[in-house]
């Protein structure tokens, strides 16, 4: 028979398919099996309407056959079959889907048709340089042959072929320097892409695996009777069809949970949580996450991947679709299953549309809750998940200008300085007393140094609690936050404030103090415009404390920029010159105001100028800073004791 040409441009066109649509040549196998499954759901579908089909769930199958000698790969389905005509349509004519006519033709919501654009075929000529497909339809006497090399066209000549069904025979192509072809009839090699693409494809994909059994011992047995083994073959079921993420909860033990979690994604420790999510409507999906126990080790790194595995009618499409998840959630693991999602010409990638942006806003809402349900019901857990991945939960509360900070400031924990325990921003808010105006927190390295600061200490003994911040987040995730809901005295709602124990007003002191602490500033000025001189603007004023009780000096911050936040900034490629501006305060009912007073009055400004400096050094490191010129503040401290 005369060669017929590809219709469509068929050469051009026909060269993009097999060289430029797919990144991936062990693709060819995950398509040639979808198309398969498809022609079975065609006839399995027709058997629940027409008795005479005779053929039940059971029956159907796909068989991958191997013949390494002559190259030969073979995938081969009974499914619906196609006529001659059909064999012309859909593998004469590129871009032509008889999936895709099948489903406009049966508007049935059960009818979950894999195929789409009709090009999936033709990825077989990436590794392979001849193709022949036997077909016999369904209802047909006879079958027919379509054979083509490439791009220079095809062959139909009619055929033999006992039972219906199609038959797609692949001659693979040579390895060459840089392509190992023999990978893909590789019994191994073949395993491992079904296993990886096509494991919960609905129909039993099978193949004959070479096997290794002990023969039967001779009866009588001789004394010298050594073992003797012998290899078989055996038709094996490749794929676990039925994804666990399809199944009832209610069917699933957390044994099998776990089980499925580590040997998937690789890891040895049983996740802190799983999450099944099953949606019908505007987006339909199914999805099983799961909330590692531990961290990555390379979690905060620039070469971790996040991402969720993304299924397609149980086909896989992505090992990590990042669209899925936000980045504050970007250490859960999972599998989201659609039948919905626009994908691309390749099937390897996602088209950006409304129906990822619905799956991505209804996973992020879930794993919130799930994560709120453990932190209520689980506590012990939930703080172990913290100390896992706390830090990426303020990292999103804080990025994106607060985008998401409503969304997950009730899964904020910090430590609390009168509790001796870490607490929610709630149940802070719950236990303040009615009078006090700020959620008050210190920022810094320790917990046990912030709880000594001077200012903190000024508020515990107040009767209200400090929020101790030590990572280098913290203060930046409370500042973008800025309040927290609070009923007010009269049960409306309203909000408080966050506030810095080493910012300014601290709402702690009457009018009365405020007022003293005004006067007395006031009437030290030239004192303290002396001291800032000597300081040489390493302050922006010098005061009189109203938050000092037995400690002679302190340092706090004028404005939104915080000290800590200062050290913070400072470690940042490009920030070096970004400084706070300091207030050093002063404690005037300490006998170091004294001595700073008489050297004044005496005139003696190189004393001052010490004074000034070592105070100054004092109020560095209660803070957690660096002394400006340590040797000198030796010195200096030393010169004292003579």
């Amino acid at each position: 028979m005369a060669k017929k040409e590809f219709q469509a441009e068929s050469k051009k066109l026909m060269d993009m398919m097999i060289n430029s649509i797919y990144t991936n040549k062990e693709i060819f196998l995950r398509e040639l099996i979808s198309n398969a499954s498809d022609a079975i759901d065609k006839l399995y579908y027709k058997s629940l309407t027409d008795t005479s089909v005779g053929m039940n769930k059971s029956d159907f199958r796909i068989l991958i056959t191997r013949d390494k000698e002559n190259r030969i790969l073979t995938v081969e389905d009974n499914g619906i079959g196609m006529t001659k005509e059909e064999l012309e349509q859909n593998l004469g004519t590129i871009a032509h889907s008889g999936s895709l006519d099948f489903k406009k033709d049966n508007k049935d919501e059960n009818i979950d048709i894999i195929g789409q654009f009709g090009v999936g075929f033709y990825s077989a000529f990436m590794v392979a340089d001849k193709l022949t497909v036997i077909s016999k339809a369904y209802g047909s006497d006879e079958a027919w042959q379509w054979e083509s090399s490439g791009v220079d066209g095809y062959e139909m000549t009619p055929a033999q072929k006992d039972t219906v069904g199609t038959q797609i025979i692949l001659h693979i192509k040579p390895d060459t320097d840089t392509e190992k072809y023999d990978n893909f009839l590789d019994e191994y090699g073949i395993v491992a892409i079904v296993k990886k693409y096509s494991d919960y494809v609905r129909y039993p994909i099978q193949m004959e695996r070479e096997k290794s059994r002990q023969k039967p011992e001779p009866d009588p047995k001789p004394e010298d009777y050594k073992p003797e083994w012998e290899t078989y073959t055996e038709l094996e079921t490749l794929n676990s069809m039925i994804p666990i993420w399809k199944k009832q909860k209610s069917e699933v033990t957390d044994e099998e949970y776990n089980a499925f979690y580590k040997d998937k994604f690789g890891d040895y420790a049983d996740p802190a949580r799983v999450i099944v999510s099953r949606t019908e409507g505007t987006a339909n999906y199914n999805a099983l996450l799961f909330v590692p126990s531990h961290r990555p080790y390379d979690f905060y790194t620039k070469d971790y991947e996040k991402g969720l595995a993304l299924y397609a009618s149980g086909v896989l499409i992505m090992e990590k679709c990042a669209d899925l998840l936000p980045d504050y959630f970007s250490f859960v693991k999972g599998i989201v299953d659609s039948q919905d999602l626009s994908l691309n010409i390749s099937r390897e990638m996602l088209q950006k549309d409304s129906q990822l942006k619905l799956i991505h806003n209804a996973l992020e809402k879930k794993i919130k809750n799930e994560l709120h349900a453990m932190l209520n019901n689980d506590r012990a857990k939930y703080e172990e998940f913290w100390k896992e991945f706390g830090r990426q939960i303020k990292f999103g509360a804080y990025s994106d200008y607060g985008m998401h900070a409503e969304l997950l400031r009730d899964l904020l924990l910090f430590w609390s300085a009168k509790e001796q325990k870490m607490v929610t921003l709630q149940e802070y808010i719950d236990k303040m007393p009615a009078e006090q105006k700020y959620i008050y927190f210190a920022a810094g390295d320790s917990t046990d140094r912030l709880a000594k600061l001077p200012s903190a200490e000024l508020v515990l003994d107040k009767g209200f609690d400090v929020l101790l911040l030590t990572e280098d987040v913290d203060e930046f995730c409370l500042q973008i936050l800025h309040s927290y809901p609070r009923k007010d005295t009269e049960g409306k709602d309203g909000t408080v404030e966050f506030k810095n124990v080493n910012s300014g007003d601290l709402g702690l002191e009457s009018e009365e103090e405020k007022k003293a602490a005004e006067d007395a500033t006031a009437e030290n000025k030239a004192l303290f415009d002396a001291m800032k001189d000597a300081l040489n603007g390493k302050v922006k004023e010098v005061k009189v404390s109203t938050r000092l009780k037995d400690h002679p000096v302190c340092l706090s911050s004028d404005g939104p920029l915080s000290i800590e936040m200062e050290k913070v900034l400072s470690k940042q490629p490009g920030s070096e010159g970004v400084k706070s501006d300091k207030v050093l305060e002063l404690n005037v009912n300490h006998p170091v105001f004294a001595a700073l007073k008489a050297a004044q009055e005496a005139g003696d400004t190189e004393k001052l100028n010490k004074y000034s400096a070592l105070l100054y050094a004092q109020a560095q490191l209660i803070e957690g800073l660096p002394v400006d010129d340590p040797a000198a503040y030796a010195e200096a401290v030393c010169s004292l004791m003579k």
